[in-house]
């Protein structure tokens, strides 16, 4: 059998394809780690921001010296680069044999018999209805414990920055039975955590007949699996996120009391210039409600530094933002335009490299200083931690996450990988709790 290495750049939806994607090519590739090894080389790349799409061809000029010395390897480049630029790469990057847009995996075989005898193509169709709900991904880069699944591809949200909707197409969700019984197959195999994914779970949908389930619905599904499935999910729309799935929370230990929120930015003007749909006030509504039916919940979120006609006062009210909020850890990057967007379209990029970069380092202390403080609360709680691998730092202690994301690490003693462990926080840094 030939060997596959795929490597996935970018969000956890991108590593969800990447295994839907090891799983279509089973019949005839195996999974190997080594280069050297490989057959077909697979890139799934990201397109949301300029220094990933550099990443990518800064990758695929380090392959060129590889495909030199093996004559018949094959390079493909997948996800939603691909889906934005395709005749562009193929024209600029001799490397590529073929490209997949993220609804074109299915069409792979083919592609790679047109690349095996020197035919170079692609498929960057987008589709309405492809979910990929009827394949089981191979795991193939997995601890055994924590598993992606996803439940619904695309978006329809349109915020002016964002190439996602251009990239993936619009919303569409896979059909309930199956993603419920990857989950219930999942437990069965030894996994302890499941992660739903989507652009937007909020707005999972599914209507069969006179059924409509949300995705408060699915997630309650999910939950009463097994007490010992955890449940996470990413990513949440503020827009959407309801007190029906807030209740739910509650009300299952094993959902994982964990929301990531991206804001994005913390005045109106410049949350109407990003169409976020949302006002600065309602963000903190749900975030207040959040905490009155979660008060345990921990919250993180989006950042964008340096949006198109940002003034320092919006610059400012983003920090203020993030102080009421008091968030416990954040993604925080400068804007870059990404063309086709509307905002590449409509607004001047005009906020200068130097002042992007100051405000950005002006957001990155103040979380710092927001998740140092957030961990020292944790200091003396008893918690219950999920064991998902070895310690980098020493093979006699352990790591894993509780219930809101935070990263533990804790003696090894007779504790094993999958196991369910009670520690109590003993110390931390900002970004690990150590038990």
């Amino acid at each position: 059998m030939k060997k596959l290495h795929i490597e996935t750049y970018g969000c956890q939806m991108n590593v969800a394809d990447s295994e839907v994607v090891a799983s279509i090519l089973s019949p005839h590739y195996s999974i190997t780690d080594s280069l050297h090894e490989a057959d077909l080389i697979l890139l799934n790349t990201c397109s949301v921001r300029d220094n990933a799409e550099q990443r990518i061809r800064k990758r695929l000029r380090e392959l060129a010296a590889l495909k030199k010395k093996n004559k018949h390897l094959l390079v493909g480049l997948l996800g939603c680069m691909a889906e934005r630029i395709k005749e562009q790469l193929l024209e600029e990057e001799k490397t590529l044999d073929f490209i997949a847009g993220p609804d074109a995996y299915r069409s792979l075989p083919e592609l790679i018999d047109k690349a095996s005898v020197g035919t170079v193509s692609f498929n960057v169709h987008l589709s309405e209805e492809e979910t990929y709900d009827d394949i089981d991904p191979v795991r193939y880069d997995s601890n055994g414990v924590s598993a992606f699944i996803s439940i619904m591809r695309g978006c329809n949200n349109f915020c002016s920055y964002c190439v996602v909707p251009y990239t993936r197409g619009r919303e569409r969700s896979r059909e309930p039975n199956t993603i419920i019984a990857e989950a219930q197959n999942l437990f069965k195999k030894g996994f302890k955590e499941v992660t739903l994914l989507g652009q937007n779970v909020n707005s999972y949908c599914w209507k069969e007949a006179e059924k409509n389930i949300d995705f408060a619905d699915l997630t309650e599904q999910i939950a009463r699996i097994s007490p010992l499935l955890r449940v996470r999910y990413a990513t949440s729309h503020p827009k959407d996120i309801s007190d029906k799935l807030l209740f739910v929370m509650a009300k299952y230990p094993n959902v994982c009391h964990y929301i990531h929120l991206p804001v994005q930015a913390g005045s109106n003007e410049m949350l109407k210039k990003m169409n976020r749909i949302y006002t600065r006030e309602y963000y903190l509504e749900r975030i207040k409600r959040i905490k009155e039916i979660l008060p345990d919940c921990a919250i993180s979120t989006d950042i964008i530094a340096g949006f198109c006609g940002e003034t320092e006062q919006n610059h400012q009210d983003t920090l203020s933002l993030m102080k009421k909020v008091g968030y416990e850890y954040a993604f925080m990057f400068k804007y870059s335009v990404r063309e086709g967007t509307k905002a590449a379209e409509k607004f001047e990029d005009d906020i200068s490299e130097e002042l992007k970069i100051k405000r950005l380092e002006e957001i990155i202390a103040l979380q710092q200083q927001l998740s140092l403080e957030s961990n020292k609360r944790d200091i003396g709680k008893t918690v219950t931690v999920l064991v998902e691998g070895v310690s980098k730092r020493s093979d006699q202690h352990l790591f894993g996450r509780n219930s809101q994301n935070k990263v533990c690490v804790f003696p090894r003693q007779h504790y094993k990988v999958g196991d369910y462990v009670e520690v109590k926080i003993s110390r931390c840094t900002a970004g690990t709790l150590m038990a």
